[in-house]
């Protein structure tokens, strides 16, 4: 497959890259190959994703770069998987390859291959180069941007981890076409979210495109991509290791992680929420918070609930949660300080910004009405 021209997207700071976005990159190899710097390239991926794509890239390099030594780790699908048990299996197997100071980790994948592979090129050696190859909506749109790499435990998401930007992106919108429905849409809530934070007309033109994004027209896919990817970037410029702006990129994540945490992250196959499903949850959540605060109106929160229901999101607090443990799940948050529980909030959509020391009760109330 040839490639055609991608869209690029500058992320700058003191560690620059650009974000390539387009059909027909896992098969460029002479773009992939630029990037690698020393003869040693890890590919790790899943379970249900190298058997769609490893083989190609793995070809696309060799083709570029014969003398690239290149071995594969895969882990098993899933949030489940983002552990420092299989984080250990990485290492190892960037142990056996002989990983030099100049190899390369390749994250082919969704949102857990990519924080996983990322958290493991910034432990090996303290730090390697790491390319992401996001093949998920949500990947491209949020986590394969900005060097947030991280693993989870038991008592919470994304605990332990490092900051560790990637070399370069390379989002490959055919790779959409075998992403199952679900998690389509999934990624639309990470989209939504753009709009939530700072882009409110980015809420107008999803809603007239709902249609074309849920049928995947390549061309709605591409500017979806390309304008959350540049919010991203901006925001990711301006605050690097997340000291102030990069907080926004959470709305809707304090509840959500809350969720997922509680449901013991096993969204992936049965009925419990995946990490976009409670971001959109966690979004409508977080609205009516505002709303209790008296920073918003509650007809902000009907607007939001309506976008996301409309791209077949859930919007509601599954049942059987209890929300005092939700509560609890939240004071680990990454995200609580000493001051006490730190939210994500808006003014209105487009309007958002970090509101600290909000008050326990009035986070209770909103997760009772759920």
């Amino acid at each position: 497959m040839t490639p055609t021209a991608a869209r690029v997207v500058h992320v700058g700071g003191q560690h620059p890259y650009h974000i390539s976005i387009g059909d027909g990159l896992l098969d460029d190899g002479i773009a992939l190959a630029a990037r690698v710097r020393g003869r040693h390239a890890l590919l790790v991926s899943d379970a249900h994703v190298a058997p769609l794509y490893a083989r190609r890239v793995e070809v696309a390099l060799h083709n570029a770069r014969p003398d690239l030594r290149i071995e594969r780790a895969v882990i098993p699908a899933g949030e489940q998987a983002k552990t420092l048990a299989h984080f250990g299996d990485v290492l190892g197997a960037l142990a056996q390859l002989g990983a030099t100071r100049d190899a390369c980790v390749l994250a082919l994948g969704g949102g857990v291959v990519g924080d996983l592979a990322g958290f493991a090129a910034a432990c090996w050696m303290r730090g390697i180069d790491c390319i992401q190859l996001p093949t998920t909506l949500l990947a491209m749109v949020d986590s394969s941007v900005g060097g947030k790499t991280a693993v989870d435990l038991p008592e919470g998401k994304n605990l332990v981890g490092a900051f560790h930007p990637p070399r370069a992106v390379f989002a490959d919108t055919t790779a959409l076409a075998t992403l199952p429905d679900r998690e389509l849409r999934a990624g639309l809530a990470e989209v939504i979210k753009y709009g939530g934070i700072c882009d409110a007309p980015f809420l107008d033109w999803l809603e007239a495109h709902a249609a074309a994004l849920l049928t995947r027209d390549p061309a709605a896919l591409t500017e979806a991509i390309a304008r959350s990817c540049q919010h991203k970037a901006d925001i990711v410029e301006r605050d690097p290791f997340e000291h102030g702006d990069r907080a926004l990129l959470n709305l809707g994540h304090t509840f959500g992680h809350a969720i997922e945490a509680e449901q013991g992250y096993s969204g992936v196959g049965n009925a419990a929420l995946n990490h976009g499903e409670a971001v959109a949850v966690g979004m409508v959540l977080a609205a009516r918070l505002s709303a209790h605060l008296g920073m918003a109106a509650a007809a902000d929160t009907a607007r939001i609930q309506a976008l996301l229901e409309g791209f077949g999101l859930p919007t509601r607090i599954p049942a059987g949660l209890d929300p005092d443990l939700l509560l609890a799940r939240m004071r680990l948050d990454k995200k609580a300080n000493a001051h006490g529980l730190r939210f994500v909030l808006w003014e209105a959509p487009g309007a958002a910004r970090v509101v600290s020391d909000v008050p326990e009760d009035a986070v209770l109330e909103t997760l009772r009405e759920g």
